[in-house]
């Protein structure tokens, strides 16, 4: 069976099980649960720290991961990122008292406080600066107040939680980071089961890019409708009942959905409607 580690909390937790449902695999009922078999998939699933995914994965006793970039470049195993998954994105930055700190050159000699020593300390070598690093698990942003640090690394979604410590961003990010797929650094590209897995979740991304858009329009005005909606390959065109209209199907970006459906009205398509898609292969 193909062993996959799955984060058993935390962000990535929700969004990961539910990515998996979507892709036809079948999943924990409850939280304790560590450990599930999906025979029908031939799939194992273990439910780990997501701290801990890329070291297991690494080790060789599980054969792929679902955990965050920033976890996965921290954690400094010997696993690489396979495909982004689009979720739980967040940026990693540095931070500190207003007017203190104006550039990532400002750091040497400071002392830095995050709960991702990893990717904090190579940052700092591939710039060349000379800190201290701390590690904290937690709560990062009292460091400052509490005099244990000068700067703090750390997420930052809103900046809400740095703006409420006092506290404003320091240069450009360290990093973005979201839900990705790893596996053993050299381990097998082409096994056979890891791809069925990948097209599985590729699926589902594109599944929820995309919607399926339907429309009747006039023989005469076919070019510039599908001009609108090209589709991937190409969209389906079929004839109607009357003389002269035509049925055509595609795929369009969910995003630009509304503005299409406007465009095809403007030059006289109707029956314009959209459908979800729920899974699919490229």
């Amino acid at each position: 069976m193909l062993r996959i580690a799955v984060p058993n909390k935390g962000s990535l937790s929700g969004p990961a099980a539910e990515m998996l449902h979507e892709a036809g695999y079948q999943q924990r009922r409850e939280s304790k649960e560590l450990r599930i078999v999906d025979p029908t998939n031939e799939v194992e699933f273990f439910y780990l720290r997501p701290r801990d995914i890329a070291i297991y994965v690494a080790s060789g006793q599980l054969d792929i991961g679902l955990t965050g970039r920033d976890l996965l470049i921290d954690s400094g195993a010997d696993a690489e990122e396979i495909l982004a998954l689009g979720f739980a994105r967040s940026t990693f930055r540095y931070a500190g008292k207003p007017g203190t700190i104006s550039g990532l050159a400002d750091l040497a000699g400071k002392t830095v406080a995050t709960s991702y020593e990893g990717i904090v300390a190579a940052h700092l070598a591939e710039h060349g600066i000379g800190a201290s690093v701390v590690h904290l698990d937690g709560a990062v942003e009292t460091a400052i107040q509490l005099g244990v640090a000068q700067v703090i690394a750390d997420v930052v979604e809103t900046g809400t939680s740095l703006r409420n410590a006092g506290l404003e961003v320091v240069g450009e990010p360290i990093m973005q980071s979201e839900a990705v797929v790893i596996r053993r650094t050299g381990a097998d590209g082409d096994d056979p089961k890891v791809q069925q897995f990948l097209r599985r979740l590729q699926g589902v991304l594109v599944a929820r890019t995309y919607v399926m858009m339907d429309y009747d329009c006039r023989v005469e005005q076919l070019e510039k409708a599908v001009a609108l909606t090209p589709g991937l390959e190409s969209p389906t065109v079929s004839p109607l009942h009357n003389e002269g209209w035509v049925a055509v199907r595609a795929m369009v970006p969910a995003k630009e959905a509304q503005r299409i459906m406007d465009d095809l009205y403007d030059i006289g398509a109707r029956a314009i409607l959209t459908t979800a898609i729920h899974a699919c292969r490229l």
